[in-house]
């Protein structure tokens, strides 16, 4: 007679194996580089929702990937790689952030890839830098 023993997952298991289904539902797009710079309330009207107010983790898009308004909506993260001038020679917090694009940054007023609220910018950098360098990658979660 056979004695048939159940075995057990180990929570710790079970935790790893979420985790992992959980970052594959996000796409792991490739960043691209550029350069960020930031603007000061109101943030509304927007070329995207108009008057609608969509928090202050936001972001306008430059012409570079606005295409043609197709940009509204998508979500961004992005992250301080450096400094562009002298003044503020380390600006970078270390840290990324995720902006949602709700405007248009028009050429030739827009001197940067993205410009991000200021409370965004204040995340990634020292808003004394004006202008920094960054990588930035749609975020596209997958349902």
């Amino acid at each position: 007679m056979a004695v048939t023993m159940a075995k057990v997952i180990p929570p710790a298991f079970v935790l790893a194996m979420a985790a992992v289904l959980a970052t594959t539902m996000v796409s792991p797009a490739m960043a691209t580089s550029g350069t960020a710079t930031f603007y000061t309330p109101p943030y509304t009207p927007s070329a995207c929702f108009g008057f609608a107010a969509e928090g202050t983790m936001i972001a306008a898009a430059s012409e570079v990937f606005w295409n043609g308004g197709a940009a509204c909506g998508d979500t961004y993260v992005v992250t301080c790689t450096g400094a562009t001038n002298q003044g503020v020679p380390h600006p970078c917090t270390g840290q990324s952030v995720t902006v949602r694009v709700v405007d248009l940054c028009p050429s030739p007023a827009c001197r940067g890839t993205i410009d991000l609220s200021q409370e965004a910018f204040a995340v990634i950098a020292d808003p004394d830098a004006g202008k920094i360098d960054i990588d930035y990658r749609k975020y596209v979660v997958h349902p």
